[in-house]
């Protein structure tokens, strides 16, 4: 058995850091839904609201998948050990 580790940086190439351009548009679309539905609900369409509320929550649930998953892809490599 070697006593050397491979070096782990010549298996994973490394990513260019970007944005995810649809984390911006998942933010916007929640705050109209959410909008949307709050004035619904003032107006008296307490079922419209709701649906727009229901619909904010999964448009919601989408954007932070996004953000997570981006953070995920684009973070620094957890099998690298920090001096």
């Amino acid at each position: 058995m070697g006593t050397t580790e491979p070096n782990l940086e010549q298996f994973f190439e490394e990513k260019k850091r970007v944005r995810n351009p649809l984390v911006p548009v998942g933010a916007l679309m929640t705050a109209g839904v959410l909008t949307a539905g709050l004035i619904s609900f003032r107006q008296g369409n307490s079922q419209l609201g709701q649906l727009l509320m229901r619909a904010r929550v999964v448009v919601q649930g989408a954007t932070v998948a996004l953000m997570v998953g981006t953070a995920y892809y684009y973070g620094g490599n957890p099998w690298k050990k920090s001096s």
